[in-house]
């Protein structure tokens, strides 16, 4: 069974940066597409970035697009999401998530996802 896990969220002000990090155990990494979504309280879970499985396609949603940089390390099993320019609407809880079959023209729905991280806590203050 694959297992995601998040680490770096936190609380940062408007305009700072924040790297996350999403390391897996338990597959074969290197042949999943790697997804962020997020979710803020009352809201659905929303697409942020995603990354294909040797990292040479990335695609981002419009909110997040020149601010923050999705890229992945096969040999560490691991995905990373850098954030800069944070805004207080990036506050959300930030889940990293993978497509056992490399990818979709979906990437962007939640659906297709296999496996999911706890999720980590990014809080941006005005």
């Amino acid at each position: 069974q694959v297992q995601l896990v998040e680490s770096g969220g936190g609380l940062v002000q408007a305009g700072g940066s924040l790297r996350l990090s999403c390391t897996a155990s338990g597959g074969t990494f290197s042949t999943y597409a790697m997804g962020w979504f997020r979710q803020a309280p009352g809201k659905e879970r929303d697409f942020v970035a995603v990354i294909s499985r040797m990292g040479t396609r990335t695609f981002y949603s419009d909110s997040v697009k020149g601010r923050f940089t999705i890229s992945r390390d096969n040999a560490k099993n691991t995905v990373y999401l850098q954030m800069n320019g944070l805004k207080p609407e990036d506050t959300a809880v930030y889940y990293c998530a993978a497509d056992r079959t490399g990818g979709s023209n979906s990437y962007y729905d939640p659906r297709p996802y296999d496996y999911w991280g706890q999720g980590t806590q990014v809080t941006v203050s005005s």
